[in-house]
Parts: structure tokens; sequence; C-alpha cells
């Protein structure tokens, strides 16, 4: 229940692209505040534009931790695990997922990159 729940606060892309593993909530060090981490692995679905046939899904890179919007006062933070793929017939050729809806070096996603931004707190 909780995983289908979750769906409702996560973009989109997200969803199409990841499966929710785990949610977790942590108290954070030396506050009486928590902090909500939701765990998601990318699904075995080559990126569009690829051949099934000429492509392989060679494990994962190592996890990426975003910052997300706020969820009911706790920061939320998406933890992804992304997919690579090896071409079949020429190993050094990798690809990966474009998640260039997450914004570049400021740790967040782009719609709250936006809104913070559109607020004059935002990077």
């Amino acid at each position: 229940m909780e995983k289908k729940l979750i769906h409702y606060f996560l973009p989109d892309q997200l969803i199409t692209c990841f499966d929710v593993e785990k949610v977790e909530e942590k108290p954070i060090p030396g506050t009486k505040r928590f902090e909500m981490r939701i765990y998601l692995t990318e699904k075995n679905v080559l990126p569009e534009g690829y051949a099934e046939e000429e492509w392989e899904s060679k494990g994962f890179t190592e996890a990426k931790t975003v910052q997300d919007f706020p969820i009911r006062g706790k920061m939320v933070y998406l933890i992804l695990k992304c997919r690579r793929w090896r071409h079949k017939k020429d190993p050094g050729r990798i690809i990966r997922r474009d998640l260039s809806f997450l914004a570049e070096g400021a740790k967040m996603t782009g719609d709250l990159s936006a809104f913070l931004k559109d607020t004059g707190r935002g990077a």
C-alpha cells in the first residue's frame, strides 16, 4: 500500500521508468524532524530509440540521491538506482537513460528547482 501511495507524490517520468523498492522514514540527527527516503530501481526497459536485439542490461550505476519536494514537512530524498546497457557487438558502447528532467547540479528534480526559482528561493 505504501509503495502505491507514494506514486502520487513522484514525478510522472520517475513512475514510468522506475519501480519503488522501499520507503523509509528516518529521524534527522540532532532535531525532532524526520526525512523520507524513497528507493527507486530503474525498470529493465531499454530507453527509446534503441533496438532490444542490439543492447543488453549490464547492471546498475552507483545510486544517486536527489532531493525532491518536501512531503508533510519532511525532507524527501529519492535514491535512484539506474541501469546501464551495453551494446552486444561493441561492449565498449554503454548507454544510460536520459534523466535530464532532474536539475543538473542542483540535486533536485526540475519541478522543485522551478518552484523554488519562482518563489525566489532557488539555485
